[in-house]
């Protein structure tokens, strides 16, 4: 196939997901020797219109995993914001070292969906968004020369096709499976979907960092200590607050943290599909 232009595409409120795809990108425009372009979605003003591609572009996607899946709350824009126009796509999901679950094959069938040709896909392991704990120091060195090696295998895939390609094959369960249960040090499920940041006010110096962070504008610009809208406990607030303000205090949303800490201390693996 003729390559003309590879896009790095995403949605990354703490950044794991757009060093992954940006890695992948950067690599696989190189090997093709054509431009690399980058569409960054993750911020409500970059979600405005439809974005379109066409047959000469390798789009390279990705999402973080959220409870196994694509987050759910980016789903609709998936399907509303984006054309395929026969474009060649790479899925990439990154998870928090439990377990990537049904979300790559999830979002292989949306990008199938809307229009696009899924050519190679891949599942990265990295940081936890809820604790530094979990899985540190990833990316290492071997992850990001993972990276690279597939992307330079994708890339020459694309190059060499004669015809469009079926759908790349991944694993996870098709049709996807229910979102994951999180649970507690108990083990039994742990309830926080109503859990919100909260505000450490002396040390809050009003600077609106965390509510210019949140892809759900859900944090008051006025009164950053005030979250009136929806929160999915993505951490963008918490990590990019200068002054370490932003926190959870929620004892169901501790006691899961405290578990995934205590249970999934193994370097989880990283998987790519060819």
């Amino acid at each position: 196939m003729r390559i003309k232009t590879v896009w790095a595409v995403f949605f990354s409120p703490t950044g794991n997901t757009a060093s992954a795809v940006c890695d992948v990108a950067r690599t696989a425009a190189e090997t093709l020797h054509v431009p690399l372009r980058t569409l960054d979605f993750t911020l409500p003003a970059q979600r405005a219109g439809v974005h379109s591609f066409c047959e000469t572009d390798f789009v390279v996607f990705g999402v973080p995993v959220y409870a196994g899946r694509v987050p759910n709350k980016v789903l609709p824009f998936l399907r509303a914001g984006f054309c395929g126009g026969e474009a060649l796509a790479v899925p990439v999901v990154t998870f928090g070292n439990r377990s990537f679950d049904d979300a790559l094959i999830e979002l292989r069938n949306t990008l199938e969906e809307l229009g696009f040709h899924t050519v190679a896909g891949a599942a990265f392991a990295a940081g936890h968004a809820f604790s530094e704990k979990i899985a540190p120091g990833r990316p290492t060195e071997a992850d990001r020369a993972q990276r690279r090696a597939f992307a330079r295998a994708a890339a020459e895939k694309a190059r060499q096709a004669q015809t469009l390609p079926a759908p790349v094959s991944v694993a996870g369960r098709d049709p996807v499976g229910p979102y994951y249960t999180p649970l507690g040090l108990d083990g039994k499920p742990a309830a926080f979907l109503k859990a919100k940041p909260k505000t450490t006010a002396e040390r809050c110096r009003s600077c609106g960092r965390c509510a210019s962070a949140c892809h759900l504008v859900s944090i008051s610009k006025d009164d950053p200590t005030a979250v009136p809208g929806l929160c999915i406990k993505c951490q963008a607030c918490v990590r990019v607050c200068p002054v370490h303000a932003k926190y959870f205090d929620d004892p169901a949303f501790l006691s899961h943290v405290a578990m995934l800490e205590q249970t999934y201390t193994r370097p989880a693996q990283s998987q790519t599909f060819l």
